[in-house]
């Protein structure tokens, strides 16, 4: 028995089906890394999984007696317990009154000693310092400090009491939504040693491809409501998938012509007002409906940077350069540093080494307390801020684009807003909704048509790969490498940095700042460590084979039905002995003569509206008159729909 199952789950919201039907087995000990669009609902299904969503439809069955743990995607914004205390709360009571034991032993005064006797007798009534050894243990095997409130450590060492908190109670199975986001690259190597250390099953969703490299013995992915498992390693699962996507396109060519064929011989029956093989026509019905229920993949972003006129070849220089704040602290010093036109910079450093400062030096943004900082002529900057704060979170996306304007000239070509919009996978609908409801993907990709839609020569991103699915991912890749300008990163994606940037730049945190030539993994061959690594460490997790990873290819799908189901049902009905017609009344007969000019008035208005909307100013309208426009070709297609079933209901009575 797998350790855990889901059998068939649904979830809708509204008319949206995010899930449908999808099923999904772990077995002990797998590392299943769960991919897919942004929006697709991967958090939703592990939200599922630890029970916090339920769903339409279907089952959760984990294995009797097995434990479940989560490792929670957002971090605490505000969380004033100890290390200790965190940690503790993965035993509800016991663990509040271990921590409150450990509090106590702090503190001399009398109320407090009477106060700790009395939790004392409670803690060996449940057996609770068993328990008080397992968090002192592993607090003491992440090299944490009991006593650290959580709101005063770094993001790193806050994922390090959190996962201490998951990991404490032996789970057999843990749940990660996205866990390195936000990481500096020395704790994702340390969270890539301390999960390939755990023995239980994993479950997680990430974007970071070193780190599913690294973790992964099988890959599923989410697709229109569906959960495909690729037994496979993740670069054998990207071949695998790109077979399958061309073999699911030629298949749905294969089966759109043959419905345009079979269309255009039953509207020659309408029109010639013969009777038909009915069995065909029933055929068709069904292909009818199997091509509505296709969920057609959703398109790939598309997207440009608008190129600003050329900076000059000097785009910065420094010298001798450094930044202290009125304490004396130096965060930048002795910085020797020329940037030039096209150069492309990754920034490396763990949190705190003053990456953002020294790129507000180079922007001008801030001015050197020693040394010199000279700035080129005709610099354009657009920045992405990971944090997001370009964003209005109260305003729709199309506001928050527009800025006022209804066009947009990218590279000399005029775009209106909501077409760019759409460019980015926003739909008109999605396009209108405020901010505040969006995904952190959604969010990511607007900023981008927000910074992309502004001429540049150089442009600045801190983190722009937190929340992107990955082929948005390897897009922005690809249109940074075509960048004419300058490109500056601040990134701890580490393929990201190696498929980008030209150059590493590497702060120390001693203030020191270096130059390597290449991207990350270059400046990793060339000697490049951090501080927190003793000497002789070996390299990270993600240069290592993955010896583990099956090799096992897919099982394909059987997709026999859509190519044969029109021939079977064909033969079956010539096969089989023909029924007696059945008279029709004079007023059934009448209904029947009248339907094909009725079939025809409606195709022309179909046709009339399709060609409104594809004008491509469409959209540049009055929103409402824009919906009211799209409401209409709903309604007539379905009218058109429903004389044409009319039609063949009738035939059929009359033809038998």
């Amino acid at each position: 028995m797998s350790l855990l199952t889901l059998d068939s789950i649904s979830l809708a919201y509204g008319m949206h089906p995010l899930l449908d039907q999808a099923s999904l087995a772990i077995d002990a000990g797998e590392r299943v890394c769960l991919l897919g669009r942004n929006g697709e609902g991967k958090s939703t299904l592990l939200k599922i999984v630890s029970g916090e969503v339920i769903p339409d439809g279907g089952t959760v069955r984990l294995e009797d007696g097995a434990v479940l743990a989560v490792l929670p995607q957002n971090l605490p914004s505000d969380d004033t317990r100890t290390a200790y205390e965190v940690v503790a709360g993965a035993f509800p009571e016991t663990g509040q009154l271990l921590a409150e034991f450990h509090t106590l032993t702090q503190q001399v005064d009398e109320a407090s000693l009477d106060r700790m006797m009395k939790v004392q007798e409670r803690i060996e009534a449940l057996d609770g310092w068993m328990l008080d050894q397992k968090v002192s243990g592993i607090l003491a095997q992440y090299g944490i400090d009991p006593d650290q409130r959580l709101n005063t450590l770094s993001g790193g060492w806050q994922r390090r009491v959190l996962l201490a908190r998951a990991l404490v109670g032996e789970p057999d199975i843990l749940l990660l939504d996205e866990p390195t986001n936000h990481l500096d690259v020395p704790a994702i190597a340390w969270l890539e040693e301390a999960l390939g250390a755990f023995r239980g099953a994993m479950l997680f969703v990430s974007h970071d491809r070193a780190f599913i490299r690294s973790m992964a013995t099988r890959v599923v992915e989410l697709d229109r409501g569906k959960l495909i498992s690729f037994a496979a390693s993740y670069d054998r699962y990207l071949e695998l998938k790109e077979k399958a996507l061309e073999e699911e396109e030629r298949d749905n060519a294969l089966f759109d012509k043959r419905l345009k064929q079979e269309e255009a011989w039953i509207r020659q029956g309408i029109k010639a007002r013969r009777t038909r093989n009915m069995g065909r026509v029933r055929a068709l019905k069904a292909m009818r409906e199997e091509h509505r229920q296709r969920r057609v993949r959703g398109g790939t972003a598309s997207f440009a940077v608008e190129d600003a006129a050329r900076s000059g070849k000097l785009v910065v220089e420094a010298v001798d350069a450094g930044f202290a704040y009125p304490d004396g602290r130096p965060i930048i010093r002795d910085m020797n540093l020329t940037v030039l036109r096209g150069d492309k910079i990754g920034l490396v450093g763990e949190n705190g080494t003053g990456k953002t400062t020294l790129v507000r030096l180079l922007l001008g943004d801030l001015a050197p307390t020693e040394g010199s900082v000279r700035l080129g002529t005709n610099l354009q900057v657009a920045y992405f801020d990971q944090l997001r704060g370009e964003l209005d979170l109260s305003r729709n996306a199309l506001d928050n684009l527009s800025e006022g304007r209804e066009f947009i000239d990218i590279n000399g070509q005029s775009k209106h807003v909501l077409g760019y919009l759409q460019e980015f996978l926003f739909t008109p609908e999605r396009a209108r909704s405020p901010v505040r409801v969006f995904s952190g993907g959604e969010r990511a990709r607007l900023l981008l048509a927000k910074l992309f839609s502004k001429p540049a020569n150089i442009l600045v991103l801190d983190e722009p790969t937190n929340d992107l699915d990955v082929e948005t991912l390897e897009l922005l890749e690809e249109q940074l490498s075509e960048f004419a300008g300058t490109v500056i990163v601040i990134s701890h994606d580490r393929e990201f940095l190696d498929n980008v940037v030209t150059e590493t730049v590497f702060l120390d945190g001693s203030g020191r700042v270096r130059e390597y030539v290449g991207g990350y993994s270059d400046w990793r061959r060339q000697g490049g460590r951090f501080p927190a690594e003793a000497a002789g460490v070996r390299p990270d997790q993600h240069d290592k084979a993955l010896k583990s990873v099956k090799q096992n290819s897919t099982t394909k799908q059987d997709s026999s039905s859509a190519k044969t189901g029109l021939g079977k049902s064909a033969m079956q009905d010539g096969a089989g002995s023909k029924a007696k017609p059945v008279k029709l009344s004079y007023k059934l007969k009448l209904e029947l003569e009248q339907l094909p000019g009725q079939i025809e008035v409606l195709e022309q208005e179909v046709a009339s509206i399709q060609e409104r909307i594809a004008i491509p100013d469409f959209y540049a309208g009055d929103s409402e008159e824009v919906a009211a426009t799209l409401e209409e070709l709903e309604r007539k297609e379905a009218s058109l729909e429903k004389v044409i079933e009319r039609w063949m209901e009738l035939e059929e009575q009359a033809t038998g």
